[in-house]
């Protein structure tokens, strides 16, 4: 699948108002092609205009999921940068989370971003660490 037909697949709506700064979150998993086991992905983002419509994150999982990734790490910036092309979000916050193999007991991506010069530190403060 392309970017652009995967981006796609993201569909947004009007931010309610976007003066506030408020946390979405989304969470899913993937059974991603070439994965052993499921890995388990969190968006957290505070909207800027638009708003990631639900259902339509859990059909872009469903395209990251036939796709085979060389390694969580990949999987976890395409969909950083996918989220953020389409979002523009004042922040936003992946997560990517597996069992892991040979000795280890989990493998773990956490990528973030922001606008710059956005900050807002008492809502940020107040988020559960992954």
């Amino acid at each position: 699948m392309d970017v652009l037909a995967r981006r796609a697949l993201i569909v947004t709506g009007a931010n309610p108002d976007h003066r506030l700064d408020y946390v979405v979150g989304l969470e899913g998993s993937i059974d991603a092609a070439g994965n052993i086991a499921p890995i388990a992905i969190n968006l957290r983002y505070i909207p800027d205009r638009v708003i990631v419509e639900p259902t339509s994150f859990g059909r872009y999982l469903e395209a990251l999921a036939s796709i085979d990734w060389p390694s969580l790490e990949e999987l976890a910036v395409t969909l950083l940068s996918d989220v953020s092309n389409e979002v523009i979000a004042r922040w936003v916050h992946v997560s990517l989370s597996t069992p892991a193999r040979q000795g280890l007991d989990t493998h773990t991506v956490m990528l973030e971003d922001r606008q710059p010069k956005w900050d807002n530190p008492h809502i940020l403060s107040r988020l559960k660490k992954l």
